[in-house]
């Protein structure tokens, strides 16, 4: 990769992890299950970026953040201000 594009990449996936980390925390879930999936995409994140694998980390963060909003549009997951 080059250097612009592992900066963005990194850039990007530090900032949206850290707003599903902020979701994931407002979170109340009716089915660990879903949590558990979620909490285990955010530890990926963390892990690929520490280890340099931008791409997987931005991916893990991309499946964490799905896992959210599909929980909380099929009601298994609900959001608390």
């Amino acid at each position: 990769m080059s250097r612009d594009l592992d900066t963005d990449l990194m850039s990007e996936t530090l900032k949206w992890l850290e707003k599903a980390e902020i979701l994931f925390g407002r979170i109340s879930p009716k089915d660990n299950r879903f949590a558990e999936n979620i909490a285990a995409y955010l530890s990926d994140s963390r892990h690929f970026l520490d280890n340099g694998d931008l791409i997987r980390a931005f991916e893990a963060v991309i499946w964490a953040w799905a896992w959210m909003e599909i929980g909380k549009e099929i009601g298994l997951l609900v959001e608390c201000e």
